[in-house]
C-alpha cells in the first residue's frame, strides 16, 4: 500500500506557514474558488491577511485529537476512534463537555497516514505545552486539535464572581501534559498576540482579552482600585486579575467573528 499527493502543499498558491510536532499549517495565498459576486470581497480580504488556512496532521508523529467535525479528509492508514475507554470515561467526558461548552466526545485518530482538517479563515496557532509549564487554560471556542499525549480537563473558576463578571463562564477547557503540541483557532494572528510572563506578580485586564493562560495562575475578578471610590476614579470598575507565576496571551482587541466585520448576509 502506498500513496502520493500532488497539487497540495506543492501548489504555487500554497505556503507552509508553520510546523510544530505532528502539525503543519498551510495558507492559500489567493482564494481562486470564487464567483463574480464574491471576487471583490476575496481580493480585499486577502490583502488584509484574511486567507484560507488548513492544518495537516502527520499521524506517524503522534496520534491526534480534534474538535468534533474538524476532519476534512484522511489518507492512508488512519483509524478514527472515539477515545472513550469505558462507560465511566463517557460519563466523565459528557459532564466535562456540558460544563465547558466543548463537544463531549472529541475524535481521536491513530495510524500512519495523513489527516487534513477543515479549512478556516481564522488564524491557526501552534503551541508547545512545555512552553506553558505543562498546563494551559483556553478561552472558549479556541481548541482545534492536539496531540493525544495531552490530557483534556476542566478548570473551574476560583470563585463565582470570576465567572459572572469575568465573562469566561464557570469552567474552561485545560490541556495538561509533560510534552505535546496543541492547535488553536483564533480571530487574532499569533504575531499580534501580546505575551506576558509573570514571576510571582499580578496582571489586571479590563475586559475579556486573554485567550490562554498558564494553569498555575489564579484567575479572579476584582475592583480596579482598593476602594469603591478608587475604582470609580479610575473609570475601570471590575477587572480580570491573573496572579502568580506563569504566562498569559492577550489579544490587542476584543476580536469579533469575521462575518460580523465583512457584513456577510447584508
Amino acid at each position: 500500500m502506498a500513496y502520493s499527493i500532488r497539487n497540495f502543499t506543492d501548489n504555487q498558491n500554497v505556503s507552509v506557514i508553520d510546523r510544530k510536532g505532528a502539525f503543519t499549517t498551510i495558507e492559500y495565498n489567493k482564494d481562486s474558488s470564487v464567483t463574480a459576486m464574491s471576487a471583490q470581497m476575496a481580493y480585499f480580504s486577502a490583502a488584509m491577511g484574511v486567507r484560507k488556512r488548513q492544518v495537516i496532521c502527520d499521524l506517524k508523529e503522534a496520534d491526534i485529537i480534534t474538535q468534533a467535525g474538524a476532519m476534512q479528509w484522511m489518507l492512508g492508514d488512519v483509524r478514527p476512534t472515539t477515545g472513550i475507554k469505558g462507560v465511566g470515561d463517557l460519563l466523565g467526558k459528557a459532564v466535562k463537555g456540558k460544563m465547558s461548552g466543548e463537544s463531549a466526545i472529541k475524535p481521536e485518530y491513530q495510524g500512519e497516514g495523513i489527516l487534513v482538517l477543515e479549512p478556516t479563515y481564522k488564524h491557526i496557532i501552534l503551541e508547545d505545552i512545555e512552553d506553558w509549564g505543562g498546563s494551559v487554560v483556553l478561552d472558549d471556542g479556541l481548541f482545534m486539535a492536539c496531540e493525544a499525549c495531552l490530557d483534556q480537563t476542566i478548570e473551574a473558576r476560583s470563585n463565582f464572581s470570576s465567572a459572572v463578571a469575568g465573562g469566561k463562564g464557570l469552567f474552561n477547557m485545560a490541556l495538561v501534559g509533560k510534552e505535546g503540541v496543541f492547535c488553536l483557532e483564533s480571530n487574532v494572528p499569533r504575531s499580534e498576540l501580546i505575551e506576558i510572563k509573570l514571576q510571582n506578580d499580578v496582571l489586571k485586564v479590563d475586559g475579556n482579552f486573554a485567550i490562554a493562560w498558564s494553569r498555575s495562575l489564579k484567575f479572579t475578578v476584582e475592583r480596579s482600585g482598593k476602594t469603591l471610590i478608587g475604582s470609580a476614579a479610575s473609570g475601570e470598575g471590575l477587572v480580570n486579575v491573573y496572579r502568580g507565576t506563569g504566562k498569559v496571551l492577550l489579544a490587542p482587541v476584543n476580536s469579533r467573528p469575521l462575518e460580523t466585520m465583512v457584513g456577510v448576509g447584508d
